[in-house]
C-alpha cells in the first residue's frame, strides 16, 4: 500500500513537470527572423501557370478580399493571386486590407494559380 501511494505521488509530481518542460522547449525553438528575405512578385509567379508548376515562394503585400474561411485574394501591387492559408496559422491580431504581410508558401499553377501559405508574418 505504501509503495502504491509513493508511486501515485511521484507520478503526480513528475508528469505535469514533464508536460510543462515539453511546451517550454517548443517555444524556445520558435524562430522569429526579421531580416532581409528574397521575395518574388506575383507577376513573376504568374508567368508560369502550367498545371505542373510547384515552387516555394515568398511574397509581400496585402490580403484584399476574403473568398471563404481560408481562401483570400492577395495583391503585391503588381498582380493579384488566390492564396489559401493553412488553418493552423494563428494571427495574434486582427488584420484588414491595409495590413502589410509576408506570406511563405508553395505556388501552384493551373486553372486557378494559388499560393498555399504555410507561414504568415505581419510587417
Amino acid at each position: 500500500m505504501k509503495n502504491t501511494v509513493m508511486a501515485i505521488a511521484t507520478a503526480a509530481i513528475i508528469l505535469p513537470t514533464a508536460a510543462f518542460a515539453g511546451d517550454h522547449n517548443k517555444n524556445e525553438n520558435a524562430l522569429n527572423y526579421s531580416g532581409p528575405v528574397e521575395t518574388v512578385s506575383v507577376a513573376e509567379l504568374l508567368k508560369d501557370t502550367s498545371m505542373f508548376t510547384e515552387k516555394e515562394a515568398i511574397v509581400e503585400g496585402h490580403l484584399i478580399k476574403q473568398i471563404n474561411a481560408d481562401t483570400f485574394i492577395f495583391s503585391d501591387g503588381t498582380k493579384e493571386i488566390q492564396v489559401e492559408i493553412d488553418d493552423d496559422i494563428n494571427i495574434p491580431e486582427a488584420i484588414n486590407a491595409t495590413t502589410r504581410l509576408r506570406l511563405y508558401g508553395e505556388y501552384e499553377g493551373g486553372n486557378i494559380p494559388e499560393i498555399e501559405v504555410d507561414r504568415l508574418q505581419l510587417l
